[in-house]
């Protein structure tokens, strides 16, 4: 494939990925008590014909949190300009971003927690009374200078919002925290994703895909046999379990006897980051109720022992160890 090619496909993805997003609260599924706030706060801002205030979305990956800051710059009819924490990784690369932005544009910083310090405190006057405060010059001729900023609404994104400071989190008037999607709602957005690409799907496919989306998000038909066989050469089980998944829960019951074990060990045993294995496979597993955390660490549930096909302990071997 030459690179043109491949530059090609990428579009295309691209594009897919942009033709499937929801623009509108309208379109949005799930997250109904989220989705009515907000459409709440945005109401309000137009009656106010004022910018909206600055807003905090919070939860585990793949829920919609950057799809929700682009439905708020359409619902407003405005730009939206797009970072991420650890991008905006000096002073200067902030200021750029902040004094290009225009009257009411959304300003998104996905994994905002991740910001470092001196950035995160170069945004509190901005966010707050909508200035930036540069220095010019270096040296001995160096000068402060506070550079005025339009009025525009900053939204972020964050995964742990236990690692946001104090100071940070306040500035933000609206807190939405996003929950994993029901089966009903999966199945809801694979039917609408299928109606806008024209692909003819059954029923029962619909409700496999959904069954194993996580509760995020042959012939040009998506039959239930066709989805089955596809999502096992992608190694998701019924469940919606992934290898990692699978290999985490089987590590914690081989390797640790069921636990307890600590998060670092068991990042170690898996050769993963703790950040991930805390941040992505946890979440879904804490919420099927496969793993628990305790004060001495992770441990395995009876129904994930069932999972993967191993016989629970004896409940006394297994409170003895809690204790």
């Amino acid at each position: 494939m030459t690179k043109d090619k491949v530059l090609d496909s990428r579009s295309d993805d691209d594009q897919y990925d942009l033709t499937l997003r929801p623009r509108f609260l309208g379109e949005y599924v799930g997250q109904e008590q989220v989705r009515n706030n907000l459409s709440i706060l945005l109401e309000a801002a137009r009656r106010r014909d004022e910018p909206v205030e600055h807003v905090l979305l919070c939860g585990p990956p793949g829920l919609g949190k950057t799809t929700l800051a682009h439905i708020i710059a359409n619902e407003l009819g405005v730009a939206i300009k797009v970072s991420s924490g650890p991008a905006i990784d000096h002073q200067g690369a902030l200021g750029s971003i902040l004094l290009n932005l225009s009257t009411r544009d959304v300003f998104f910083i996905d994994e905002i927690h991740r910001l470092n310090t001196v950035v995160e405190e170069s945004l509190y006057p901005a966010l707050e009374e909508f200035r930036f405060d540069a220095v010019l010059g270096k040296g001995v001729g160096a000068s402060a200078a506070t550079l005025p900023l339009p009025h525009f609404t900053c939204v972020g994104a964050t995964t742990r919002q236990g690692l946001l400071s104090g100071p940070l989190r306040d500035r933000f008037g609206a807190v939405y925290r996003l929950d994993f999607y029901t089966k009903a709602e999966l199945e809801k957005i694979v039917s609408r994703s299928a109606r806008i690409l024209d692909i003819e799907i059954h029923d029962d496919s619909v409700s496999e895909i959904a069954r194993r989306a996580r509760g995020t998000r042959g012939d040009g038909r998506a039959t239930v046999d066709i989805t089955r066989h596809a999502l096992a050469m992608l190694e998701v089980d019924e469940l919606g379990l992934e290898p990692l998944d699978r290999r985490l829960l089987e590590t914690v019951i081989v390797k640790f006897k069921g636990g307890p074990v600590g998060l670092d060990t068991l990042a170690t045993s898996l050769s993963e980051e703790p950040e991930t294995v805390e941040d992505v496979h946890e979440p879904y597993l804490i919420q099927i109720g496969f793993l628990a955390r305790t004060a001495r660490g992770r441990v395995a549930t009876e129904l994930a022992y069932r999972h993967i096909g191993v016989a629970p302990p004896q409940p006394d071997s297994q409170q003895t160890r809690l204790l």
